[in-house]
This record gives C-alpha cells, structure tokens and sequence, in this order.
C-alpha cells in the first residue's frame, strides 16, 4: 500500500480509504466489521465517515455509522488509524441533514455541537481530518475557520478538510486562514471518477497551486463503472435502483448518475477494461489514484465480496495506453454526469 501526504501537513495515509457511508443502513453492522478488518489487514489506515452517515439521511439511523466505527476502533491501536469524519454543513439549502433537528448550519455553535457528539460516538478523544460537509458560501469564512482553528488547538482535531467546495469557496477558504492567522484547509473531498472529471477543469490547479490534497469520492461513480446498470438493469438492493424510484433529491441524483451518456461511456471504459485484463472496478479505482493531486481514493463497499475488487488496485499502475484509452472517451463524452 503506498503512500500520501494531506495536504500541507505531517499527516500520511494509505492512498485507499475506506469510505462507511452504507454501514448501518445497507450494510449491517457484522458485515461492516468485517468489511473493516480486512481493509485495515491489508494495510489501509484511512477511514472516513460523517456525523450525517448512513445513506440516505434519515433521523431514524443518523449517527449510526460513528456508532460502528467507534465500536471497531476500540479493537484496534488507536494511533494506527486516520480517521476522518465530517460537520453537517447547511440545512437551508438542497441537501437537509438529519443532524440537530434539520437545523444544521457552519457557525461556532453548531461545529463545537457536532464534534462533540461525533467524539462520543466515536469512542475516541480526537479526529485525525475534521471537514465541513457541505459549504454554505454566503457564512462568514472568517468565524468558520476561527472555530475550526479553535478545535486543532485544543487537541479534539489534527487537521481540517472541506467536501463538495468550490474552487472559489476553497480560495475563500484559504485566504480567510491566512488573514486570522487561523489553522487551513489541507484537503478537499469532492467527487471524482472517469464518469465525473469536473474536478480537473479547475479545482486542480487551486490543489496544486495552494497545496491542498484531494480525497475523491464515488471513484466507481456510485458503482455505475462497475456495469451493474448497463442495458437497462436495476439490481436488486443497489442504490440508484432505489434512488430511481423516489422522488425529489434521490431521484433526481439517480438520474444525474445513471442516463444515457454516462452508461455510454461506462460501455466503452468496460471495454477497455477487459481488452486490458483488468476488472473494472480495479481499473476505475487505479486511475482515481493516479493523479498528482490526490492523496487517497475513498471507496465504499456494502458487501464483504465487494472488495477484493478494490484492493487489487494497492499497487496497479495503468499503463500509457490505457491512460489514453480512458482520456480518448473523457474527450468523446464530455461530462456524462453534467
């Protein structure tokens, strides 16, 4: 397993993380430990859930996730894990969490309240990567950074991240640190996949430029890479298969995920795959890692059987002609997922 530096700071994980977000939803919890310990036998020290988790949102298991991961932790040296998890960002907006009565915004109050209740939930009296979930670019980033600043020097988090930010949401981000003299974003944890390369159009260069490291997620982009979708089918259990056949926010991030152009070019990467001897997941989760500005490819799992896949990649490096094969229909489908 090799390797990576977050961000700026001391801290080095695995350059696979695991991801929690179906346990205790999809994934019950005996499965969800031993999804856990093969990960972490195998050599991946990098977890990451949320305050929010599982998926999707409900009030009735919100929390649960923190739940499972704390009660593994305390089979394990504390000091081997780099765990991560995250502050709900705003309620007002597309996305409601769960958390605080559907209440939650990015100020001092809610942040010291959420984690405060994600330590407990955790067992553990620090989180190695704290990060704000959402971003809510109309807060002042000056009383954001300040209370985050707050929690690294009280020791209950090492460093801070950010999830789904925007290129001018991280600048805001960073400048702010600077001007208060206030601890800084090392990471940013957005989506990224062969179906999904948005990231590269701008926010990229801000990585490299500014020294910040990301940690995609959905690699497989919501597991629509691995093929389980295309020709039409909706497996049994799967999540856009259920997100399909709701309505509002689900549907419409099913629709975003599964459609024409992104089963088209999920066609043609299967194609690639097999003409190369590779699964597709393996595939997939390679070329997430081999770019310069990621630190660590967060992937998910909700079965035990879903991740030998996965680890076949620890030491996978495509060769130029794949890498070409795979850019060739990034530039022949541009944007399938919008």
């Amino acid at each position: 397993m090799q390797s990576r530096r977050l961000g700026k700071s001391a801290i080095h994980v695995s350059d696979i993380c695991m991801g929690t977000m179906t346990f205790g939803s999809q994934t019950d919890e005996t499965e969800a430990l031993r999804i856990l310990d093969r990960c972490f036998d195998e050599g991946i020290d990098f977890y990451d859930t949320a305050e929010g988790y599982p998926v999707p949102p409900d009030i009735k298991w919100v929390g649960r996730t923190e739940e499972i991961v704390g009660r593994w932790m305390k089979t394990k040296n504390r000091d081997a894990i780099i765990l991560a998890t995250k502050v709900s960002g705003p309620s007002h907006v597309w996305f409601k969490s769960p958390c605080r009565g559907g209440t939650t915004a990015l100020d001092r109050h809610h942040i010291r309240t959420a984690i405060d209740a994600s330590l407990t939930r955790l067992q553990t009296d620090y989180v190695d990567l704290y990060q704000t979930h959402w971003p809510d670019h109309d807060a002042p980033y000056d009383e954001i950074m300040d209370v985050l600043d707050d929690l690294v020097r009280e020791g209950k988090v090492r460093i801070l991240g950010c999830s789904n930010e925007t290129s001018w949401g991280l600048m805001k981000s960073i400048a702010a640190s600077e001007r208060i003299g206030a601890a800084r974003y090392h990471t940013i944890q957005n989506n990224f996949s062969l179906n999904n390369r948005r990231f590269e159009d701008e926010l990229a260069q801000v990585c490299r430029h500014e020294g910040v490291s990301l940690i995609p997620y959905s690699p497989l982009a919501g597991g629509v890479l691995s093929g389980k979708y295309q020709d039409g089918a909706r497996p049994d259990g799967a999540r856009f298969s259920r997100y399909l056949g709701m309505e509002g926010r689900q549907a419409a991030m099913g629709r975003r995920f599964v459609n024409d152009k992104s089963l088209a070019a999920t066609e043609r990467y299967l194609q690639i795959a097999e003409e190369a001897g590779l699964h597709p997941v393996t595939m997939a989760t390679a070329w997430s890692k081999q770019h310069d500005f990621v630190a660590s490819t967060i992937v998910g799992v909700s079965a035990y059987d879903q991740v030998d896949p996965i680890l076949a990649a620890k030491e996978l490096v495509l060769s130029d002609d794949v890498m070409k094969a795979l850019n060739k229909v990034g530039k022949d489908i541009l944007y399938p997922m919008g």
